[in-house]
């Protein structure tokens, strides 16, 4: 005997419009570095309330919170960069806010397949 989940039909949509978003933010990061990110930045905030009560909640509160903090870290590598001695540093820090973003979106994604909530 197996197990199924079985979501009701208004925490289906909210999961779907999670992982749509999860899926925008992934494109925008790869194409654009993330600059693109703001749009789906912003239906994260609008979606967010909605699903109070749920495991989407908390994709959309890792979804926003990985986005400013990625923000922040290409901040903080720029001001590395207004220095020669700091642009190597500045490179590193990019490359790990990078490899960061990655792997929050991939948890993210990986985690509401499962229909888990994301570790905030």
């Amino acid at each position: 005997m197996s197990q199924e989940l079985v979501l009701e039909g208004r925490l289906e949509s909210a999961k779907t419009t999670a992982w749509w978003l999860y899926v925008i933010h992934a494109v925008s990061f790869v194409f654009s570095l993330g600059a693109f990110s703001i749009i789906p930045l912003i239906l994260n905030y609008l979606q967010r309330p909605s699903t109070e009560g749920s495991f989407v909640h908390s994709h959309h509160t890792w979804m926003i919170r990985s986005f400013w903090w990625y923000v922040v870290w290409v901040v903080v590598g720029a001001v590395f960069f207004m220095t020669i001695i700091g642009i190597p540093v500045a490179w590193l820090i990019w490359i790990g806010a990078w490899l960061w973003k990655a792997y929050r979106l991939i948890v993210g994604i990986s985690r509401i397949n499962r229909n888990e909530p994301a570790p905030v």
